[in-house]
């Protein structure tokens, strides 16, 4: 898991994108998780918002529905190799659907510590990292991204 920066304004424009989805989730009612897809070349393919609440499903979140849009409606090569921005470090759940699905590469902003700390509740004490770790082909996890905007709209959950 990579920590530090080198990334670059495509990186932060990309994850803005994705806590931009989280507000709106929140605001819709969902829980405030949002999701980016960035093909290889660097193109905005999606960003979709958690929907657990809305869509009564309990695996609504932002990258499971990034996912399973992204196949039906772009088709799996789509994903091979493209990058997800996620306001939240992703759960066990979400790193085996983006691994199944061919992501290359993973960009959180909020931690899962950051995360427990602003939603308390159930937590899933995983690394998004660990989950992956071994994982052939790689998943390449890295952040925290611009966390602190993400858990400015997590803090707002419950408010």
């Amino acid at each position: 898991m990579r920590t530090a920066p080198p990334f670059n304004e495509q990186d932060l424009a990309a994850m803005r994108l994705a806590i931009d989805a989280s507000a709106q989730a929140l605001e819709r009612g969902d829980m405030p998780f949002g999701a980016t897809l960035v093909a290889p070349d660097g193109r905005v393919l999606m960003t979709v918002m958690n929907n657990q609440n809305t869509a009564a499903d309990c695996t609504g979140h932002a990258e499971m529905v990034l996912v399973r849009r992204a196949q039906k409606e772009l088709g799996l090569e789509a994903m091979r190799g493209a990058t997800v921005y996620a306001s939240g470090e992703p759960c066990a759940m979400c790193c085996g659907a983006m691994f199944w699905g061919g992501i290359g590469r993973v960009i959180y902003a909020a931690s899962t510590v950051q995360i427990g700390d602003a939603l308390g509740g159930p937590l899933l004490p995983l690394r998004a990292a660990g989950v992956v770790q071994g994982a052939a082909p790689a998943l390449s996890v890295e952040g925290p991204l611009l966390g602190d905007e993400a858990v400015m709209v997590l803090q707002r959950f419950g408010a």
